[in-house]
């Protein structure tokens, strides 16, 4: 019996084949027949589970290895495409030949030892190497066919199920929610790569081996296109639009990259809070200071000695949205109320234009008085301190009749279009705020309050004029006529009106109409 030891080598060409399939068995068994009917006892048996497209075959290499450190006489392989499907490996194996080890195929009578046997087993080698490369040639086509028809022909991503062939992916309706979640959660400018990975996996979120993801695949997650309808593939940067249910929006996505932005840059600030520098304790006047406490944000005041201040965000939001609520208008009022300040300001315009052309000629008649009283002087008519006070009084009421003709020359349009702006930014403040990002939830708040104000726990709010008197805009009783609802807030409208020009264009405009 010999005395030689010899290794089998299989190979499929995914790991699903080798799960699912039937090759490695079939492999196996040839390889068993060929080296019981040769008398080839086995000492180590090789499976193989990836592509042989590159080389660098994990398994196939340690095989090579054994094989030069004489732990084998050699190797029995099914055929040679399962060893020569690219020219790297079949010379690898050529040099342990020429070295004096076995190498044998059990599908193939080929000797090896001889120069017809070789030239034979090299042709056949040429023919396997360029079979994977028309292969792989011909799956790229496939690839790219499927890509330019929207669909992604690769494992779907987290948040998305694979339907089989030919078919878009399908939102999972676990992790999908929790996807537009991680996105959320994420633009709000409250959490770090470093803390929302716990807190999804606490959500439930699981990455595709069942455990908790991690930062760098979060961060992959996070700027994949995939989530906003778009294939990118990142080898050649090529954007296709996917035929796929989006998971979230355009703006949602834009909004998370803003935030990888913004962190990439140096900064001061530590934590980018919502409402930072803007609220200031009723004690002392110190603007509160955010802090982050078991993933929630307080806001305190931080002068020793003085009461402290300790607000939830989550108090603050429900204060600012409960005020902001107040501003809605229902689409009736909404309309009556531009519809009423549309028919004052034509009427105002009206009225001005009335008021310039008699200002206009009190400004004439003030011109003659000057002219005459200068007259009376000249003549000794009057005294020189008469003459002088009058002359006063002159100056000062045509000076007044300047400065209201100047008031007249505003663009009623342009302060018809600002009040018909302000109108429809207080209707839609309250949903606004509540769907805003953080930097223009700042803004909004900057525009419509002017004072936010904390007490221990609590929170007080003063809105800014005229969303003031808007807010505290009279009732409308069930059952009243329409007729008296008109007059009531014609009336209100009128005055709303004055004060908004008065806040826009300073006291003065505001004396023409009183």
């Amino acid at each position: 019996m010999s005395h030689k030891k010899y290794f089998s080598y299989v190979r499929v060409s995914t790991p699903r084949q080798g799960q699912k399939g039937t090759s490695l068995v079939e492999q196996q068994a040839a390889i068993e027949r060929f080296a019981e009917n040769w008398k080839l006892p086995i000492v180590q048996r090789f499976e193989e589970r990836e592509t042989a497209a590159k080389q660098g075959r994990p398994v196939f290499l340690e095989m090579l290895k054994q094989l030069r450190v004489g732990k084998a006489n050699g190797v029995i392989i099914h055929k040679i495409d399962r060893s020569a499907r690219n020219l790297k490996d079949w010379a690898d194996l050529g040099t342990l030949i020429d070295s004096g080890l076995e190498v044998h195929f059990a599908s193939e009578s080929l000797d090896l030892t001889s120069r017809g046997g070789r030239l034979s087993a090299d042709i056949q080698a040429v023919v396997a190497s360029d079979y994977i490369r028309n292969l792989r040639e011909e799956t790229k086509k496939g690839i790219y066919g499927r890509l330019k028809q929207g669909l992604f022909p690769f494992q779907a991503p987290i948040g998305y199920l694979d339907r089989g062939p030919a078919q878009p992916k399908s939102i999972d309706p676990i992790a999908g929610p929790l996807i537009r979640k991680a996105f959320d959660m994420y633009a709000s400018g409250r959490w770090s790569l470093r803390m929302l990975p716990d807190e999804l996996h606490r959500l439930g979120m699981r990455s595709r081996t069942g455990k908790k993801i991690t930062s760098n695949g979060l961060f992959t997650l996070l700027h994949n296109p995939f989530y906003i309808g778009l294939i990118k593939i990142q080898k050649t940067g090529e954007v296709f639009e996917g035929v796929h249910a989006p998971l979230v929006s355009k703006g949602l996505f834009d909004r998370v990259q803003n935030v990888f932005a913004e962190r990439n840059v140096p900064k001061c600030t530590i934590h980018n809070f919502t409402f930072r520098r803007m609220i200031r304790c009723d004690k002392c006047g110190n603007l509160l200071i955010g802090e982050l406490q078991k993933q929630r944000v307080y806001y305190r005041c931080q002068r020793r000695g003085c009461t402290p201040s300790c607000l939830k965000e989550e108090t603050v939001l429900d204060v600012i949205e409960s005020a902001f609520k107040r501003l809605e208008l229902n689409k009736t009022d909404f309309q009556f109320y531009r519809q009423q300040s549309l028919k004052l300001f034509g009427e105002w315009k009206s009225e001005s234009e009335s008021a310039r052309i008699a200002l206009m000629v009190r400004q004439g008649k003030i011109k003659d008085r000057q002219n005459r009283l200068v007259d009376s002087y000249m003549d000794g008519v009057l005294e020189r301190d008469e003459y002088f006070e009058r002359k006063a009084q002159l100056i000062d009421e045509r000076r007044e009749v300047m400065a209201s003709l100047a008031d007249m020359g505003k663009n009623w349009e342009s302060v018809s279009t600002s009040f018909e702006e302000f109108l429809e930014l207080a209707n839609s403040a309250y949903l606004s705020f509540k769907s805003a990002p953080l930097n223009l939830k700042r803004e909004l708040v900057k525009t419509v309050t002017s004072n936010l104000t904390a007490s221990g726990k609590s929170l007080s709010i003063k809105l800014a004029m005229p969303f003031e008197q808007l807010a505290i805009r009279p009732p409308v009783p069930s059952g009243r006529p329409r007729s008296d609802m008109d007059r009531t807030t014609s009336a209100f409208v009128s005055q709303l009106l004055k004060i908004f020009i008065q806040n826009q264009l300073g006291q003065e405009s505001s004396t023409a109409h009183d």
